[in-house]
């Protein structure tokens, strides 16, 4: 049984308090310069922190379980509190999410078959089961073992273990070199891409000399007949514009709508947003 939801509390000095399914954790974050709405004795209720000392290794203090569930809209998510302070669940991307399912949807009844979606840098899977819990068939590719099988075990708790989905541990330039070259074609492709990276076998990804190439990758596996794509990072210096600049650079030439945003999280009562990366969202559907 998951646990409902999440919630961004407060944030600023750096850090953010949040609502984890039934947790109160805090940990950083660096674009939170301002300062929290809260008292202080209202981040000292966290069950746990996670800290980032100079010179010594980050670690969690306090005490929570090694894992627990929670549900998102219709998705449920495994969370672990990992050594490097992620949990597995990006809230940022939930307005993607619902994005994504109004596309898979509108697919469907467009052209009356599954559209195919094919997620890359897929880490836990947030973005292939809003499209398998949409309709969609996808494939999901990440170059670490660990979290495509986080991925499957989100799919069970979700309920749609049983969608048709390719789970494929490969490192993603690989891969989409691979499909090109088979002739394979998808109506939705999504990527997030970290800023550095390391392929299955030890591949180095560097975003800015390889985004450009894998964008026009994409471009040639997009079904030319209507799809959609939605790349989003969280990589320093990415703004809208630079999205918009290298998302156009790769539609040239096709007949779409495009958006391009902040992601960000809602704080639960203060009005303000904490911003977490940046996303273009574009389709021809």
């Amino acid at each position: 049984m998951s646990e409902p939801g999440y919630q961004l509390i407060d944030s600023g000095g750096g850090r953010r308090l949040e609502r984890v399914g039934p947790h109160l954790l805090v940990r950083p974050s660096l674009q939170a310069v301002w300062a929290p709405a809260l008292p202080d004795r209202e981040w000292k209720r966290a069950d746990a922190v996670y800290e980032r000392a100079e010179g010594q290794k980050d670690r969690w203090q306090g005490t929570i379980p090694e894992r627990w569930t929670l549900a998102i809209d219709n998705l449920s998510f495994q969370i672990r509190a990992t050594d490097f302070g992620h949990l597995g669940l990006f809230p940022e991307q939930r307005a993607n999410w619902q994005w994504i399912a109004a596309q898979v949807a509108r697919a469907r009844k467009d052209t009356g078959t599954q559209p195919r979606v094919l997620n890359l840098f897929a880490y836990t899977g947030g973005s292939t089961l809003a499209a398998l819990a949409a309709g969609a068939a996808a494939t999901h590719v990440d170059a670490a073992r660990g979290v495509v099988q986080w991925a499957r075990d989100n799919a069970a708790l979700t309920g749609v273990e049983g969608a048709p989905c390719r789970w494929i541990v490969e490192d993603v330039l690989k891969y989409v070199r691979r499909a090109g070259s088979r002739g394979e074609r998808f109506e939705g492709i999504i990527l997030d891409p970290p800023t550095f990276g390391r392929g299955s076998k030890g591949e180095v990804w560097k975003i800015e000399p390889e985004i450009v190439n894998l964008l026009a990758q994409c471009r040639q596996l997009l079904n030319p007949d209507g799809g959609f794509v939605l790349f989003s990072c969280h990589t320093p210096g990415f703004s809208p514009i630079v999205m918009q600049n290298l998302t156009e650079g790769a539609m040239r030439g096709l007949s779409g709508a495009a958006e391009y945003a902040e992601m960000r999280v809602p704080e639960r009562d203060t009005g303000r947003f904490l911003p977490s990366g940046v996303c273009a969202r574009w389709s021809s559907l």
